[in-house]
């Protein structure tokens, strides 16, 4: 759920052609570049998750599995005791895949210190025909009936892969992060992908593993049939 610096990669991708099969990501230049083109289609998407890469880019699509990837431990998340007491005093209201649009939407917002944005509006709509075929969701925190903060990703067995977070009001996106992690658990979830540690998922416990160990437990974790919802 990383800003991605988009850096030009030494080796050569591979080129997609018609078919969503990727290339082994292990191959990827060591920037985590594994592929440019194809499309944002929900077959080629899944077949993305479930490769360990997803896109960046839109214009071309560019596919990224990066060395090392980073990922929330679902059972060892942190919660800071000022959190806590955020999570104890009920002010937050937490739904699921109630607006993913508006999730979305607020994710690809502007934010202070970014000029733009990677989730452009084929994004959105690529990711909102991954929510209505079951594959993509979101998780909202509502301060009353203002969305405060959110998070959105795609499932794929027992992987829930991070795509962006966004908080309006202070806390919002570290309680979406720990109900989510609960949830996830509480489902049957094994691997918690945010792509790349930001300072709010580090804080939170997120760590950093080779690329060779993620897709290990990926293969792993898609062996379960996990359901959010």
């Amino acid at each position: 759920m990383g800003t991605p610096s988009q850096p030009l990669s030494v080796a050569l991708p591979a080129v997609l052609t018609g078919r969503a099969a990727f290339p082994d990501p292990r191959g990827a230049g060591p920037d985590g570049l594994v592929a440019v083109g194809g499309d944002l289609s929900v077959h080629r998407l899944q077949a993305a998750y479930r490769h360990g890469v997803f896109p960046w880019t839109v214009n071309p699509v560019t596919w990224w599995s990066p060395d090392p990837r980073g990922i929330l431990e679902l059972e060892a998340i942190h919660i800071p005791r000022s959190l806590r007491r955020v999570l104890r005093a009920g002010e937050f209201t937490v739904t699921l895949d109630r607006d993913f649009r508006g999730v979305m939407s607020a994710c690809a917002g502007p934010r202070r210190g970014r000029r733009s944005t990677w989730i452009t509006k084929e994004f959105i709509e690529a990711y909102e025909a991954m929510h209505r075929a079951g594959h993509a969701h979101s998780l909202e925190v509502w301060l009353g009936d203002q969305l405060a903060g959110g998070i959105y990703g795609v499932c794929q067995g027992g992987l829930f892969a991070g795509e962006s977070m966004f908080h309006r009001v202070s806390n919002a996106s570290k309680v979406a992060l720990v109900r989510l992690a609960e949830h996830l658990r509480a489902q049957g979830f094994v691997l918690f992908d945010v792509q790349m540690l930001t300072p709010v998922t580090r804080l939170m416990g997120g760590a950093e593993i080779p690329r060779a160990e993620y897709l290990e437990r990926l293969s792993k974790a898609l062996r379960r049939n996990c359901s959010f919802s």
